[in-house]
């Protein structure tokens, strides 16, 4: 019995083996006819196939071990139909396939990445095709809840979206998105294909349309969900809130009426599928009652039969029955024992009949050994990944602890100043306090002063110590005047103080509450990743422990299977000298092979010589090819439609510097070719940059001769021709091998030089400064800027206070008025300073890449110098605002010298915002913020003038024109001599506008314009601001250009 348990056993464990076996070799052939390159439809039974072996497997290990061999980059239609049979694997397949397929999750985003990037038709749908798995795989990889095939019942999606409105808000927009992309691909495939009967029956147009069917089941259940999430939302959110929700599902419904109707035209779906039809309108979510009229939308796909003939038959997928082993059986044991009734019993036929058993265990051992070395594989693989996984996910927990304390640190922050806050508000309270004291304080002693003035008239009468105490009297009157003023000037300087305080505190409080309650959500959101960890852990603990537990089993089957192999290895000891026999046999086929593989090594060295003549013939070429672009650029010096052809000295040196560079990458192509003349890669590149870069750099050291002086054009087309010569000699050395090693560019290296240093003679002379202190220089005229406004600010404080002190009335009006206004005329400016500086970092961030800071302003010098030259214009309008006001205010100065510099100080201010904006995001905060400040400057210039204006006629002597006492020929000989008068006034107006013009000319002459460009007249001074230079910069240490109001011409009385 012992004896025949083991046989049985052992064929049971051989059919186990060969239907495995046989399981594997169905699903290859499967999975092999069903995604292949050929332009043909998926057949349903191989799908079919694919999907009953993930069942039987409980997963889709099988699948992804086949179809990770497949060459999906080399075929678009092979990536087409595996993301087809991978779209019905994840609907249809065991629910075991999602997590498969998530560990597969950047195979599928590369494959979509790399056919995006190619310009193929079956790539564009390969690319859409991996973004919509991807965002199936992570939505029901983020809510299980929700089966693969969409088929959840309305409770199913209750509980889903949970109670929590946020959590139903988040849930329908990743509906929305993934309707998008469901309805992307499908309106993708319908643009490719014509919807016309003879294009949906080929099998080309039927390979792009059969995914499709997919989509139409995803898309039913999708709308489904779309409208019961949008009801649950209106019943809990207001009717604006959800206006964007309700327009993105507008646009969907049209698109999936207008894909479904389509679809439903074709002849390939009309046996195949039935489409459901969507309503004429959508429904009104506005209204809780039309969700009673909501009609969930039924996909029916009818059922064939696979009449087709197929290569291999269908077999059951899982043997329910024993009766095969069942029946064996009385044949191994008569086979072996004989028959019960005592037959014929012969013990040779015993021991053929063992030796035979034998044989066949020792091939099931071999086939178990195997098998339990591939499971036990299969296993560490898998318990690798799962440490891996483990791993990261501590990873991402000490990241988020230390995210954490991050984030109570920044709280910290926010308290403490959140406490300077408070103690600043306490030192406002008290300060508003002391003013209201002091107020009473005034108060009362304005009621002593009424009382002392009425004794005061009651004791004129009296005697000369009344007297003397009415003098007492009024020099206490102005002590409280001046003690009145002093205290209200505090008062108001506090205040102002405060309110800026109060401004900044407000501004940093709003700051830090945003950074807090981002910093929360950040919070919550790695509290959730948190518990995801926490739970995927403990999946990997019981994973692990199953695993270990399966591999403890197969570690007892081997140890059996060790000692029934220490039987058999007796047997095996007869077979060693067989063993004997092949190696013998294998040495001499080892000595045949020996001699090939030196035939082979022979052929070898004739190949490798072969190679490097050839490299060195591709050498020859290219040298050939760079020698003809050279003698073309030659050619062009004296060609007559060449002389038209100008270049900029900028332009000229940029190609040198590059030819230069280009010179460098040759000489090291050469050496690298010189040390290993089997790769000649380098050498042909950089010759070919060379040549290039040589040639633009004689045509535009040519171009540029065609502008610059007669001497510097001389020395220039000489060193040009001489850098011609020098580089065809260079690349005639090159072609032959006994002077290639001796070749050497270092003539032509010296000539670039000479032709750069011409280039650099002929700049213009705004260009002085070298690139490299650009960036130094820039921060330090926007630090000069600052403190030139903060000095004129603190000298306003000062002229103010000379001026109450050494004038009263209303000239003492007129002065605080106009400096009142050039003091929020200065702190406009430093805010607009503050607010370039600010987005001039932006820019450069921005900007630069990976290069530095002073490399980014010394590739744009141009905007760089403008900047610079905004800064000093703002830094030295701001210096003579001051000087005007002080003369102004001390009576030796002119009002219209303070309204000319305010004009000079808004148009500096509009240089510095158009320097600042050139580089600037059309989108950029900091230049809205710039903006504004520009235009509280301006507002802030023309109150200036308005307030100097207003004070000048405040201040000036109107006699009132009496005429009345004058006879006729007095008064005929008034008018005579006010015409005179009139005359000479417009006279000297006239010659002052032509000094005016001249005086511009000769300012721009200066700054880099040339003289024949400028076209300027009085009554057009916008023609300034619309002029740049060609090749000249404004200089960076002038003056610069002075902003002109419109010219208003003066009526004369004659014509």
């Amino acid at each position: 019995m012992n004896i025949s348990s083991r046989v049985k056993t052992r064929r049971t464990e051989a059919n186990l083996g060969a239907e495995r076996e046989q399981f594997d070799k169905q699903q290859l052939s499967s999975i092999s006819k069903a995604i292949n390159s050929t332009e043909t439809p998926v057949k349903e039974k191989h799908a079919r196939r694919i999907i009953l072996g993930t069942h039987r497997e409980k997963g889709a290990y099988t699948f992804w071990s086949y179809a990770l061999g497949f060459p999906l980059a080399s075929s678009s239609v092979l990536s087409w139909k595996f993301c087809h049979v991978l779209h019905k694997v994840l609907r249809d397949g065991h629910r075991n396939v999602l997590q498969d397929c998530m560990r597969h999750f950047s195979s599928i985003v590369e494959l979509g990445q790399l056919w995006g990037n190619l310009h193929d038709r079956y790539g564009q749908l390969v690319a859409l095709y991996s973004k919509l798995l991807c965002t199936k795989m992570k939505f029901h990889n983020k809510h299980g809840e929700i089966p693969t095939n969409l088929e959840a019942t309305d409770e199913v999606l209750e509980r889903t979206a949970g109670t929590d409105i946020n959590n139903v808000f988040q849930l329908t927009v990743e509906v929305f998105d993934y309707m998008d992309v469901e309805l992307k691909l499908a309106e993708t495939v319908l643009r490719q294909l014509n919807s016309s009967i003879a294009i949906s029956t080929l099998t080309s147009g039927q390979c792009r349309l059969s995914p499709l069917i997919q989509v139409i089941q995803d898309c039913s259940q999708l709308y489904h969900f779309m409208v019961k999430l949008l009801f649950k939302l209106h019943a809990c959110l207001p009717a604006d809130t959800l206006q964007g929700h309700r327009d993105r599902f507008r646009d969907q419904f049209q698109s999936l009426k207008s894909f479904f109707n389509r679809a439903r035209e074709m002849m390939y779906f009309k046996r195949l599928i039935q489409i459901p039809r969507l309503p004429d309108t959508p429904p009104n979510f506005l209204h809780a009652a039309s969700l009673a009229k909501h009609v969930k939308l039924v996909v029916v796909i009818p059922d064939e039969d696979d009449g087709e003939d197929d290569d291999d038959d269908p077999e059951p997928l899982i043997d329910v029955s024993d009766t095969a082993s069942t029946q064996a059986q009385p044949d191994i044991f008569d086979q072996t024992f004989g028959p019960p009734n005592g037959g014929f019993d012969d013990r040779d036929v015993q021991i053929e009949s063992l030796k035979r058993d034998l044989e066949m265990l020792r091939a099931e051992l071999e086939k178990v050994k195997a098998e339990a070395q591939r499971y036990i594989t299969q296993l560490k693989s898998q318990i690798n990944s799962l440490e891996a996984e483990l791993e990261e996910q501590r990873v991402q927990k000490q990241r988020a602890l230390v995210e954490n304390e991050q984030l109570r640190i920044a709280l910290e922050v926010a308290r403490r100043r959140n406490t300077e806050h408070e103690s600043l508000q306490s030192t406002f309270m008290e300060t508003e306090q002391r003013a209201q004291a002091t107020e009473q304080r005034y108060n009362k002693m304005k009621e002593k002063h009424t009382e002392l003035v009425a004794s005061h008239a009651e004791l004129l009468r009296k005697s000369a110590d009344t007297v003397k105490m009415l003098s007492a009297t009024q020099q206490t009157q102005e002590e409280v005047e001046r003690t009145k003023q002093q205290l209200s000037f505090e008062v108001d300087r506090i205040r102002q103080e405060a309110d800026m305080k109060m401004e900044e505190q407000k501004f940093e409080m709003e700051k830090l509450r945003r950074e807090l309650s981002e910093k929360m959500a950040e919070i919550t959101r790695i509290k959730a990743n948190l518990q995801s960890s926490e739970l995927t852990s403990v999946q990997v603990n019981s994973t692990m422990a199953a695993l270990q537990a399966e591999k403890e089993r197969l570690m007892r089957s081997v140890s059996e299977k060790e000692a029934e192999l220490s039987s058999v290895r007796q047997s095996a000891q007869l077979q060693q000298s067989t063993v004997q026999q092949e190696k013998d046999k294998s040495n001499k086929e080892l000595s045949e092979l020996q001699a090939r593989l030196q035939e082979k090594a022979r052929q070898e060295e004739l190949l490798k010589q072969k190679l490097l003549d050839e490299q060195f013939v591709l050498l020859q070429g290219t040298v050939t090819e760079a020698e003809n672009i050279i003698q073309d650029a030659v050619a062009k010096l004296d060609d007559p439609l060449h002389i038209r052809c100008t270049s900029s000295p900028d332009y000229l040196i940029s190609r040198a510097e590059v030819a230069l560079s280009s010179v460098d990458k040759v000489k090291k192509g050469q050496a690298d070719y010189v040390k290993n003349m089997k790769d000649a890669e380098g050498l042909l590149r950089s010759l070919t940059q060379f040549s290039h870069s040589a040639a633009d750099t004689i045509i535009n050291g040519s171009a540029t001769a065609h502008m610059a002086p007669t001497d510097h054009a001389d020395r220039l087309t000489e060193n040009c021709r001489s850098c011609a010569t020098e580089s065809l000699q260079y690349l005639k050395a090159l072609k032959s091998k006994s002077t290639l090693q001796k070749a050497d560019p270092a003539s032509i290296q010296v000539i670039i030089h000479k032709i750069l240093r011409l280039g650099q003679e002929l700049r213009p002379k705004g260009m002085d400064i070298r690139q490299d202190e650009l960036g130094d220089l820039v921060d330090k005229e926007m630090a000069a800027t600052s403190a030139a406004i903060e000095e004129a600010v603190r000298r306003i404080d000062e002229v103010m206070n000379q001026a109450r002190k050494d004038t009263s009335g209303i000239k003492l009006e007129v002065n605080e008025r106009i400096l009142n206004c050039c003091t929020d005329l200065m702190k406009a400016i430093r805010m607009l300073v503050l607010a370039s500086t600010e987005l001039q970092k932006e820019i450069v961030e921005g900007g630069r890449g990976a290069a530095s800071i002073k490399e980014f302003y010394a590739r744009n010098s141009r905007w760089t110098e403008g900047l610079i030259s905004a800064a000093k214009a703002v830094g030295w309008g701001a210096t003579e605002m001051v000087e005007s006001a002080d003369k102004v205010v001390l009576h030796t100065g002119k009002y219209e010298e303070l309204i000319v510099c305010s004009h000079e100080i808004a148009a500096s201010t509009a240089q510095l915002v158009a320097a600042s904006k050139v580089k600037a995001d059309r989108h950029s905060k900091r230049l809205t913020v710039l903006q504004q400040a520009s235009r509280l400057v301006n507002e802030m210039a023309a109150k200036v003038v308005a307030s100097t204006r207003t004070g000048q006629d405040d201040l000036e002597d109107k006699d009132p024109m009496d005429f009345s006492g004058l006879s006729l020929i007095k008064l005929k000989k008034e008018e005579m001599e006010s015409q005179v008068k009139v005359l000479e006034l417009e006279s000297q107006l006239d010659n002052e506008r032509l000094r005016l013009g001249e005086l511009r000319k000769q300012h721009y002459s200066l700054a880099g314009v040339p003289l024949d460009q400028l076209q300027l007249d009085d009554g057009d001074p916008s023609m300034l601001v619309s002029m740049s230079p060609k090749f000249n910069k404004p200089a960076l240490m002038k003056k610069p250009a002075l902003a002109q109001k419109p010219s208003v011409l003066l009526k004369s009385p004659f014509k």
